[in-house]
């Protein structure tokens, strides 16, 4: 077993509960954590063998490009369509921030962090 990392996904998008948050949108970081058996491609140095992580990166990008009032939902739908895409990922940990929040004072990032065995629900 090992873990593959794709981290420090900036993203553009339109999430949020406030009419500002849905229309002008903020930037989003989103860090992903994946468990993986790791041994085979380490032998067979093949990508066929492994998560590639530019397809993850795919997944993300467009679960990110769909609107969602709160970042659990977001987070929950990445999860699914990860599990979805790769049966080779055994439990995926997710983070998404949202990158300067309008809350009324400086706030660097809220976050919401999922961790999901395959068939189980998010935790």
């Amino acid at each position: 077993m090992g873990k593959i990392f794709v981290e420090g996904i900036k993203l553009y998008a339109y999430h949020g509960c406030f009419k500002e948050e849905t229309s002008i949108g903020t930037n989003f970081l989103v860090n992903v954590e994946l468990d993986v058996d790791l041994e085979k491609p380490a032998i067979t140095d093949s990508i066929e063998d492994t998560v590639n992580y530019q397809a993850v990166f795919q997944v993300v990008k467009e679960q990110m490009a769909v609107p969602s009032k709160i970042l659990e939902h977001v987070s929950k739908r990445i999860i699914d369509a990860l599990f979805k895409e790769f049966s080779a990922i055994d439990k995926i940990k997710l983070k998404v921030s949202k990158l300067n929040v309008p809350l009324g004072g400086h706030i660097d990032s809220v976050s919401v962090q999922l961790e999901c065995n395959r068939n189980e629900t998010p935790k």
